[in-house]
């Protein structure tokens, strides 16, 4: 998933990507599942140039030696590429964005966890505060502002 921002730390002296835990999740399942890695190599060879230039040529050559016009057969095989490519492109969509909700659920729970903790030391701090003031200047803890 190249939309994904890594980090790279060093893991045992060499350098390794820093996945988020909700990417390395998906990864996993993706790994294990036989549908989702046909449909990812589908979808990652049909983004490239060379998908383009293999149907530039096959197309090509469809036009000038298999079929003369109106070229209906291959009008049939577009069309039905089209129709499956679309499909391959929808479901990485959903996956993106099933990815995406899991991400941002993960960070909302740790970003939640960590301002409660921020609160607890914040509070911590200010009552260790009052009580060395208390000590410094010889007023009860809790007393004054």
């Amino acid at each position: 998933m190249a939309e994904a921002t890594q980090a790279t730390g060093v893991v045992g002296g060499a350098s390794a990507p820093i996945l988020h835990p909700v990417l390395r999740a998906q990864l996993a399942a993706r790994a294990g599942n036989l549908q989702l890695r046909i449909a990812d190599a589908i979808t990652e060879f049909a983004g490239t140039m060379t998908f383009v230039y293999i149907h530039v040529v096959v197309f090509g050559l469809w036009m000038l030696f298999v079929e003369k016009n109106p070229w209906q057969t291959l009008t049939l095989v577009v069309s039905l590429e089209a129709i499956f490519l679309s499909t391959f492109v929808m479901i990485g969509q959903n996956r993106q964005a099933a990815f995406q909700q899991a991400k941002a659920d993960h960070d909302y729970a740790e970003e939640e966890a960590l301002l409660k903790e921020n609160t607890e030391l914040t509070r911590t701090i200010q009552t260790l505060t009052r009580e060395v003031h208390a000590k410094l200047l010889g007023q009860a803890p809790g007393a004054g502002g």
